[in-house]
């Protein structure tokens, strides 16, 4: 059986559509509030429990075989980056080797080991990788780019309005990857032995500008891009506005910085050695978004 985290989310929504169209038991950790009609739907088993708990924990583990840690506290989680990507997943750690786990997947992001440190969700991430390294299970970290997935309600509001809000440097390199193929690379790190024990980036086939994702919305929708461009300084404004009422939430605006004033991007032989080891062909971000947006 697996376990999944963040099931509800738009990778672990995925991960467990794989699972369950290869006919896999699956056990989804989801909060009582969270829509999850789809996964019961899916034949998967809903657990209902809060990550912050860890009695929740240790009675998701029970009887489980593979771990794929998918939560963040950049979704709606009720958490900050100290509780939901650090505490949460040390416990999750602790919890599968006690209940004789044979696989954790870990769900991390690009460039956690740059030592961003305005970043928490990357201070959190980079924390629990090496704790996963030490712990003595056998493991697979991913280290994402930004997910095509995430592009989905910006594309919408494109085909409506023709207008993309592009903050920071247009010509910042990036590799979004396909949230489908990440999904599958997921799965399939438990079954892959070059897998095991092991750290992946995982980006789409393309690097690309952050300028060429409204060209793209522009080939799907045919219409012209209006670009609004405004400058990384417009969220160390925002955020200094909000650090005199909100300390933790301007912290928690370093992470959203950082990704806005940094190029997240796969080579090209981190992508060969994707689609080597886990025998996919990456899917670009054009062919992507077509499968989904509405034309």
């Amino acid at each position: 059986m697996f376990l999944v985290t963040g099931a509800t989310g738009g990778l672990g929504r995925r991960i467990v559509r794989v699972l369950r169209e290869r006919e896999m038991t699956v056990r989804t950790f989801v909060r009582l509030t969270s829509r999850y009609a789809e996964l019961e739907h899916r034949g998967a088993e809903v657990f209902i429990g809060d990550l912050q708990r860890e009695r929740d924990i240790r009675k998701a583990c029970e009887g489980v075989q593979y771990v794929i840690s998918a939560h963040g506290s950049n979704e709606s989680s009720g958490g900050d980056a100290e509780t939901i990507d650090y505490q949460a997943n040390v416990e999750l750690i602790e919890q599968a080797k006690a209940a004789g786990v044979q696989h954790f997947v870990f769900i991390s992001v690009l460039g956690v080991d740059r030592g961003y440190e305005d970043a928490p969700v990357f201070k959190a991430k980079r924390a629990v990788e090496k704790y996963l390294q030490a712990s003595g299970l056998n493991y697979t970290i991913l280290r994402p780019s930004g997910f095509a997935s995430n592009l989905l309600p910006l594309a919408e509001r494109f085909r409506q309005s023709g207008i993309y809000v592009l903050i920071g440097d247009p010509w910042n390199r990036t590799s979004i990857v396909s949230t489908d193929d990440l999904a599958r690379i997921a799965v399939d790190s438990v079954f892959v032995e070059e897998a095991r024990n092991q750290i992946f980036a995982v980006g789409g086939p393309e690097i690309l500008k952050r300028e060429d994702i409204p060209r793209i919305f522009s080939h799907i929708f045919d219409r012209e891009p209006f670009l609004i461009n405004p400058p990384v300084l417009a969220i160390d404004g925002l955020r200094n506005a909000i650090g005199l009422f909100n300390p933790k939430l301007r912290s928690s605006l370093g992470t959203l910085r950082t990704l806005l004033a940094n190029e997240f991007f796969c080579t090209s032989e981190e992508a060969a050695r994707l689609e080597s080891v886990f025998n996919l062909k990456l899917e670009p971000l054009e062919m992507f978004l077509r499968r989904y947006v509405s034309v």
